[in-house]
């Protein structure tokens, strides 16, 4: 089988600033963060000939490509699935790169999910429901009708099963923040939070406290990709991808794959946990830091598991022995997650992904070779592991 592996690398990262009122359009958005991204590589807009994303972002791909000067666009992708999807494009941009389809391909979010719209609002279904909304009629009106209630649902079935509690999602939110806190970027720049803090916080939907869920967020990132080849002769040290995967578990919907034999384990992530260390020939033991999508804090616990990091149920463990913060075993959202910095769908963390690889995140730990990035979860997703050249 043709592996992808070490055949991509990325060669530019690009952001603006995030806010809850970014006072411009989406696609201004795009346009900022992707020519940040080419000019971090030294690379002109008019070598751009690949472009991909992922569904709800609602800036078109030849619209971006036209924005920011493009000339011949030979490969173009949008994945569907939201924020499982965020690793994806990556996917696709080093699949492209390594069949010749396209030399250059920008990867981008750009959202004003706070100012525009309410990202976290609840769920009405459709009038005319399609096969992928139908089941929506199940539980919508009893009440399940926003993301924080359909995650609440497996959540406490993890805590019924491995005597999880509030607190051991609280530490995830309180490392996550105190990383925010020294990340200038962040949204939460400064403003740590203590256990108590967490504990404190009003309830959302049982067992998810406010400060277990992500922020909505305005602003945008960009990634390029190009061959390693190709990469090695522009002006960043090389963030080679070393394994990019997709997958979708048993029985899969939309955030509520209830009907599994077991829903306190994530299917999906196992599935793409499985090629991620085939493609790059890795073990847990070989992955020094990770970006774990962490959108609502139960869902980084079997994340943990998943790629094995610690035993079924067990994660309460790892995380209660301070492994996922500075100096533990695997320090986890060094920018400060989706919790901390910004809910960018995900992009976020794949720009800090590079970052800890290149070695210059604002929180770097020691003798990082290899990061894990991992994309939504509770939907079909992705996941890509990174590599200093």
């Amino acid at each position: 089988m043709t592996s992808i592996s070490n055949k991509a690398a990325i060669v530019g990262i690009g952001a603006t600033e995030f806010s809850k009122n970014s006072g411009r359009s989406e696609m201004r958005l795009a346009v900022e963060a992707t020519l940040s991204a080419l000019a971090e590589a030294g690379l002109d807009p008019a070598e751009v000939d690949g472009i991909s994303t992922y569904t709800m972002d609602n800036n078109p791909e030849i619209e971006l490509f036209r924005s920011i000067g493009g000339r011949k666009l030979k490969f173009f992708s949008r994945t569907h699935y939201g924020g499982g999807a965020a690793c994806a494009p990556l996917l696709h941009a080093a699949m492209a790169v390594a069949t010749g389809v396209a030399e250059v391909v920008v990867c981008y979010r750009a959202m004003n999910e706070r100012s525009q719209y309410r990202f976290g609002t609840g769920h009405t279904p459709p009038p005319m429901p399609t096969a992928e909304t139908a089941h929506f009629g199940w539980y919508t009106p009893f009440g399940l009708i926003s993301p924080a209630s359909w995650v609440a649902m497996q959540a406490q079935r993890y805590m019924h099963l491995y005597g999880a509690t509030s607190e051991d999602f609280g530490r995830v939110s309180v490392a996550v923040r105190k990383h925010a806190a020294t990340n200038p970027n962040a949204w939460f720049y400064q403003q740590p939070i203590t256990l108590e803090d967490h504990q404190n916080s009003r309830w959302i939907v049982e067992p998810l406290r406010l400060l277990d869920c992500c922020q909505e967020s305005d602003g945008a990132v960009a990634v390029v990709v190009t061959s390693l080849e190709r990469a090695k002769k522009l002006k960043q040290t090389p963030v080679v991808i070393r394994a990019a995967a997709q997958g979708a578990g048993d029985d899969s919907h939309m955030m509520t794959s209830y009907y599994r034999e077991d829903i306190s384990r994530i299917s999906e992530m196992n599935i793409v946990a499985e090629q991620l260390y085939a493609q790059a020939g890795m073990s847990p033991d070989d992955i020094q830091a990770a970006i774990l999508y962490d959108h609502f804090t139960p869902f980084v616990l079997p994340q943990l598991e998943a790629f094995g990091f610690a035993g079924q149920g067990q994660a309460k463990d790892f995380i209660r022995e301070g492994n996922i913060e500075l100096g533990g075993r695997l320090p986890i959202n060094t920018h400060g997650g989706q919790l901390g910095e910004a809910y960018i769908h995900g992009m976020n963390g794949v720009a800090e992904g590079v970052r800890l690889a290149r070695g210059t995140s604002v929180n770097q730990p020691k003798d990082v070779r290899n990061v894990l990035v991992t994309a939504g979860t509770g939907v079909p997703t992705s996941g890509l592991i990174l590599s200093a050249a």
